[in-house]
C-alpha cells in the first residue's frame, strides 16, 4: 500500500502549481499586449494647422524677429550717454630742478569733468516712434507667414484625402474587376468566351492593380510632404488624416469677401504701417537735422588758483550738413511705401477674385457630375457587364465602358480637390476662414 503524501508535500506542489500559473498568465498577458496593434494616429485638417503652427521650424524662426525688432526698441530710446574727462598737463619728461612734489604743486595744473550731448528735436521719441513702426510691420510679416503656412498645410493635407479617395476608388475597382476575372475564368472553362478574350481580361487586371500602387505610393508620398510642415517631431510616421472629402454650394458673396480680406490680411496691415514707419523716418530726418549742444562742466586747479570752476557749450553750426539728403530721401520713401500699399491692396482684390472665379468654376463642373454623371458611369457599366456575360456584347465594349466608369469617378475626385483647393486658397486670400462660418 502506498502511503500518502504528506500536508507539506501537498501544500509545497500546490504553491509550485499556482506560482507557475501566475507566471503563464503574467507572460500571455505581456505577449498579448504587445502584440495588439496601436491605434493609428489621425489628424484634422483643424489639428494639422495647429501644429505646423507650433512645430514649424521655419516659422518659429521668423517669429524670433519680432523679439530682435523689440530689443531695437530699447536701444532706440536710450540716452546718449555722459563722458567722463580728466587731464594733468605740464609733467616733466626729466628730472626737474629742485624738489619734486614742489614742482608738481606749482607748475602743473589738472582737471576733471563731465560732458553730456543734449539731443534736441525731439530725437530720441522719433528713433522709438519709428522702432515701434518697424515692430508693428514685422508682427504684420509673420501673421502673413503664418497665413501662408496654413495655406500650406491645407492643401498639403487636401493631397493626402486626394490620395487616399483615390486608392478608395482603385481598390474598389480591382476588387470589382476581380469578380469580372473569376467569372470570365468560368466562362472560358466552360467554353463561353476564348482563350484570347480571357487573357485580354486579366492583362486588364493588371491595370487595375498598377492603379493601387500609384494611389498608395501617392499617399505616402503626400503624408510625407504634410508632415514635413507639421514638424517630424509632432507625429508618428504611420499617421494619417481625417475629414470629410465633399465640396459644399458656395453662400458668400464676393463683396463681403473683399471687405473681410481688406481687415484680415497682415501682408496688406504691413503695407499700411510701413506707410507710418517712413513718415517716422521723416520727421526723424528733419529731428537728426537740428543742432545739439553739448555741455561739459569741470573742475580743477591752475596755479597759483588752487581751485576753479569750469562750464563750456559746444554748438556745431549746421551751415553745410543739415542731413538734406535723408531728409529727401525719407520724404520720397513715404510715396514709394503709399504706392506699395496701393499695390498690395490692388493684390488683395486680384486674389480674392481669382479664388472665387476659380471656386465657381469648380462648383459648376461638380454639380452635373454629382447630379448625373456618376450615376450614369455606374449604370452604363453595369448593363454592358450584364450584356457581356450574357453575350450581347462584346470584350472591347465591356472594356471601353469599364475604362469609361474609372475615367468618370477619378475626374470627379480629382474636381473635389481641386474644389477644396480652391477653397483653402479663398481662405488664404481673405485672410481666415469664410466658406464654413
Amino acid at each position: 500500500m502506498k502511503a500518502k503524501p504528506s500536508v507539506s508535500y501537498t501544500a509545497t506542489i500546490s504553491k509550485v502549481w499556482m506560482a507557475s500559473a501566475l507566471l503563464a498568465w503574467v507572460l500571455f498577458s505581456h505577449s498579448a499586449s504587445a502584440q495588439t496593434p496601436q491605434a493609428t494616429v489621425t489628424v484634422t485638417l483643424d489639428q494639422a494647422i495647429e501644429m505646423a503652427l507650433q512645430h514649424n521650424h521655419t516659422l518659429l524662426a521668423a517669429r524670433t524677429t519680432v523679439p530682435q525688432s523689440e530689443a531695437q526698441e530699447v536701444t532706440a530710446n536710450l540716452r546718449p550717454n555722459p563722458t567722463l574727462f580728466t587731464d594733468w598737463e605740464y609733467l616733466p619728461l626729466v628730472h626737474p630742478s629742485g624738489n619734486i612734489p614742489d614742482y608738481l604743486h606749482d607748475s602743473t595744473e589738472g582737471d576733471i569733468g563731465l560732458s553730456y550731448l543734449f539731443e534736441r528735436g525731439k530725437k530720441r521719441q522719433h528713433r522709438l516712434k519709428a522702432a515701434k513702426d518697424a515692430t508693428a510691420v514685422t508682427r504684420s510679416q509673420v501673421r502673413d507667414n503664418e497665413r501662408n503656412l496654413a495655406f500650406q498645410v491645407g492643401q498639403l493635407f487636401i493631397n493626402v484625402q486626394l490620395a487616399q479617395s483615390t486608392l478608395d476608388l482603385a481598390e474598389q475597382d480591382l476588387e470589382s474587376f476581380s469578380k469580372t476575372v473569376d467569372i470570365g475564368e468560368k466562362q472560358f472553362k466552360a467554353g463561353g468566351i476564348s482563350e484570347n478574350d480571357y487573357l485580354k481580361i486579366k492583362l486588364q487586371l493588371l491595370q487595375f492593380q498598377q492603379d493601387v500602387q500609384q494611389a498608395r505610393l501617392a499617399k505616402v508620398e503626400a503624408l510625407s510632404d504634410l508632415r514635413q510642415l507639421l514638424g517630424y517631431e509632432s507625429v508618428p510616421g504611420d499617421y494619417d488624416v481625417a475629414g470629410a472629402f465633399d465640396y459644399q454650394p458656395l453662400t458668400v458673396a464676393l463683396g463681403d469677401l473683399q471687405a473681410k480680406a481688406l481687415d484680415n490680411r497682415p501682408d496688406l496691415k504691413a503695407a499700411i504701417e510701413s506707410v507710418d514707419k517712413a513718415q517716422t523716418d521723416y520727421k526723424l530726418a528733419q529731428a537728426n537735422g537740428s543742432t545739439d549742444p553739448t555741455v561739459s562742466f569741470d573742475v580743477g586747479r591752475n596755479p597759483p588758483i588752487d581751485f576753479y570752476f569750469g562750464l563750456d557749450v559746444s554748438i556745431p553750426l549746421r551751415i553745410f550738413d543739415r542731413n538734406q539728403g535723408e531728409k529727401l530721401r525719407t520724404k520720397l520713401d513715404i510715396t514709394r511705401n503709399e504706392k506699395l500699399r496701393d499695390a498690395a491692396e490692388a493684390q488683395v482684390f486680384n486674389d480674392v477674385d481669382s479664388a472665387y472665379a476659380t471656386l465657381n468654376s469648380n462648383l459648376i463642373l461638380l454639380r452635373p457630375y454629382k447630379q448625373k454623371y456618376l450615376a450614369q458611369a455606374v449604370r452604363v457599366r453595369d448593363t454592358i457587364l450584364f450584356s457581356y456575360q450574357h453575350g450581347g456584347a462584346s470584350l472591347l465594349d465591356f472594356i471601353n465602358a469599364e475604362t469609361e466608369y474609372r475615367t468618370v469617378q477619378l475626374s470627379y475626385v480629382n474636381l473635389v480637390g481641386s474644389y477644396l483647393t480652391s477653397a483653402a486658397q479663398l481662405n488664404q486670400a481673405v485672410g481666415r476662414e469664410v466658406l464654413h462660418e
